[in-house]
């Protein structure tokens, strides 16, 4: 049940850095993530292609969440390798979309602790 609840949460925090991908390339607004051309909180302009740029890392993180997702409900030996390396690119992105990634971050890290203690337990079936 654990490995399901877990998984859940890969596929909606890959779900969630869709929206990194779509406001840079302009394909949907949301009040809450205004289009902006800067990143690390607005300390430097990347422009216009630079965003975009920037969208396409979110859009890799996305990806890679929902391929970790998919491998640890069909329990693939390679599920956690794929999980650790897109968290860690996934932090990285979230710091050039600080402040308004900063609760992707939080969740990244929950997920980092997750993947250490439940490799510890055994919690995942494997």
């Amino acid at each position: 049940m654990i490995r399901i609840i877990f998984a859940i949460v890969l596929l909606l925090h890959g779900l969630i850095h869709l929206l990194g991908f779509v406001v840079p390339w302009r394909l949907a607004t949301l009040e809450e993530m205004p289009y902006k051309t800067t990143v690390l909180a607005g300390a430097l302009d990347v422009g216009e292609a630079g965003i975009r740029a920037v969208g396409l890392l979110w859009l890799l993180a996305a990806i890679g969440f929902m391929a970790a997702a998919g491998a640890l409900f069909t329990l693939r030996p390679w599920w956690a390798a794929v999980t650790l390396g897109t968290t860690l690119f996934s932090l990285t992105v979230c710091i050039l979309g600080w402040p308004e990634a900063r609760f992707g971050a939080l969740i990244n890290l929950a997920i980092l602790a997750f993947l250490f203690v439940a490799g510890r337990m055994a919690w995942l079936g494997q």
